[in-house]
């Protein structure tokens, strides 16, 4: 039934498609670019014609094109060769000079959607931020300008050869990898012939831009331009979804777009009546096995106007249908919990991703909302990557990059791990750091400044090279740049990870200390979980194990394990950090960027926090 309803369907759509064309897909004008389809200037709720992906947005005269939830300035666009020439908006934006481009996202060459590609005359170029470590790289180039601090450097790699993997070794901060001009026969960026590139410019370079291609990828709109009519997506009043439009320069008696009047009405009726039929009785048979007629959820509206809202920001959406091809059917589980089941799959470029179904109860679908719109704004090495989404009906899916060795939870809080899932405590500790560098990451380092609110091991991603990434953002909460105070409904978070202040205002105002008490309890579980000598009879384990180890520090650090020096310090320095995170007055508490100094200083400089009830 359902196959002969979508097939009528379909062809009920392309009979009825031929529209007259609107007045509204009239060329126009942004400064000195002129915007013609297959483009439509953004600035309506409705795109009538032009390809849905290819809204373009007019500021101060600057024409602008979203890719992949980030703005591009557009150079030029050549319409005979279906290209598009784009700067990246935020190069010479920042706090830097010329000499060090900042960028903040990836976008390399393999990169492809539903309406724009890249195309071969691009390269990929790589800029690696504030590394500990000299980058040894052959083709690597130190950048000037940059701000160096703690003797962290940052690097150009021009012809973008190296991994995520290589690029770890040398403990950088952010891996950026950006697509430029394409490399001319003389090895060098540029035009031929351009002088040989130094370090200061290359943010020229990348100002430069790039090449995309445009082309019609759905069948509607291939069958509409091949019959001579223009493809369109005009929005529905009644149910505000975007719906195919083929238009025509006769109007609907022209034969331009191939259809004749009369047998184009007869057929329309005709099948009409029969996909009403068929619905009935698709009616007829829910409405007996359910007792009502449900095909989607009662939030979708409102979901759908937030991703409507925001279209410039969330990544690729993909059907149920796509997700059962990525899944093979949802064949492979890797976990599950009270949001859903994760299952592993691919996508159509060989990638492995790990698809998270939300289950249908989810209220109003706040935290499919808020995980959406918060991790879209993300680009952060201890940040997992949403790839996409799919929502269709009560369908709600999150499509996340995969990650092999699963959740902190397994490694380090597993009391039946084996030998090889035990990490030693210098490992502990680099995830540690980790962990507070992607949480000053979201509390300072993007636009819109994200609380957690669920910081916990089981939403801590471990990537192949151990690289920590934090993950779930259900209960995420956006906040203003500016806002320090943030207003919630109820407390949020799993319990034993909750802030006090969470639970009652009179322990003071919520705010991103909220997660710093979550991350400080968290570390100081991984110090009591990874200690097989912690006897289960003893003191530790009859006294809350936080008050405990602040009694006990000394003789615990000296006596508790059978370690070297250096490795002592480290253990020590993790307690103490924990114990200042988890104060009870949020301002007694350290910001993430002091964790991370107090994680990254030496532990002569650690002193104890004031003596308090932690329990």
């Amino acid at each position: 039934m359902a196959p002969l309803l979508l097939h009528l369907l379909h062809v009920l759509l392309l009979l009825a498609a031929a529209d007259a064309f609107p007045a509204t897909c009239s060329n126009t004008t942004c400064g000195d670019q002129t915007i013609a389809y297959p483009f439509w200037l953004n600035s309506s709720v409705a795109s009538d014609c032009g390809y849905p992906g290819l809204g373009l947005a007019c500021k101060n005269n600057t024409t602008l094109l979203p890719v992949q939830s980030h703005w591009y300035r557009v150079v030029a666009i050549d319409y005979t060769t279906h290209t598009i020439w784009v700067s990246d908006l935020d190069v010479g934006v920042g706090e830097y000079g010329p000499g060090c481009p900042r960028l903040h996202v990836n976008l390399s060459i393999d990169y492809t959607s539903s309406w724009l590609q890249l195309t071969p005359s691009d390269s990929n170029i790589t800029f690696l931020y504030n590394c500990k470590k000299n980058v040894s790289w052959s083709s690597a180039v130190e950048l000037s300008g940059c701000q160096d601090y703690e003797g962290k450097r940052s690097y150009v790699l021009p012809d973008g050869g190296i991994t995520g993997a290589e690029a770890y070794e040398y403990e950088c901060e952010e891996v950026v990898v950006a697509p430029v001009m394409a490399l001319h026969k003389d090895g060098m960026l540029g035009a031929p012939g351009a002088p040989p590139l130094t370090n200061g410019s290359f943010g020229g370079v990348v100002r430069a831009g790039f090449e995309l291609m445009y082309n019609a990828h759905s069948q509607e709109c291939s069958g509409c331009e091949r019959s001579g009519g223009w493809c369109g997506y005009r929005r529905n009043e009644t149910h505000g979804r975007l719906g195919f439009t083929c238009f025509c320069d006769g109007g609907p008696t022209s034969d331009r777009c191939g259809h004749h009047n009369i047998t184009r009405m007869y057929a329309i009726v005709s099948t009409s009546a029969l996909l009403l039929l068929c619905l009935l009785i698709l009616a007829f048979f829910l409405a007996h096995k359910h007792g009502l007629l449900s095909i989607k959820s009662k939030d979708a509206p409102s979901i759908e106007s937030f991703l409507q809202k925001n279209r410039n920001l969330h990544p690729k959406r993909y059907t149920y249908a796509e997700l059962k091809r990525m899944t093979k059917s949802f064949s492979v589980k890797l976990g599950q919990g009270g949001f859903g089941d994760v299952y592993r799959g691919n996508l159509s470029d060989g990638r492995q991703v790990a698809v998270k179904m939300l289950k249908d109860n989810k209220g109003d679908g706040e935290e499919f909302m808020n995980e959406v719109a918060s991790i879209s704004r993300t680009s952060h090495v201890n940040v997992v990557t949403l790839l996409g989404f799919c929502l269709q009906g009560s369908k709600r899916a999150l499509i996340y990059e995969y990650m092999p060795n699963g959740s902190l939870e397994r490694y380090a809080f597993n009391n039946n791990t084996t030998s090889e899932n035990t990490l030693t405590w210098e490992k502990l500790f680099d995830i540690a750091i980790g962990i507070a560098r992607g949480l000053e990451y979201l509390h300072r380092g993007c636009n819109t400044r994200i609380v957690h609110f669920d910081i916990k091991p089981h939403n801590i991603l471990i990537d192949q090279d151990f690289c920590p990434k934090i993950s779930d953002f259900g209960l995420a909460k956006l906040c203003l740049n500016k806002e320090s105070a943030i207003s919630i409904v109820g407390a949020r978070g799993t319990i034993g990870y909750i802030a006090p202040e969470v639970y009652s205002k009179q322990f003071g105002t919520i705010s991103s200390k909220s997660d710093v008490y979550s991350n400080g309890m968290m570390v100081l579980e991984m110090v009591g979980a990874r200690d097989k000598n912690i006897n289960a009879n003893s003191e530790s384990s009859s006294q809350y194990f936080p008050q405990w180890i602040y009694e006990h520090l000394d003789d615990y650090c000296s006596s508790a394990f059978e370690i070297n020096g250096e490795t002592t310090e480290l253990v020590r320095k993790m307690i103490v950090v924990g114990l200042w995170c988890i104060q009870v007055i949020p301002t007694d508490r350290p910001t993430m960027t002091r964790v991370v100094e107090m994680l990254e200083g030496s532990t002569g400089n650690l002193e104890l926090p004031p003596r308090v009830l932690l329990s």
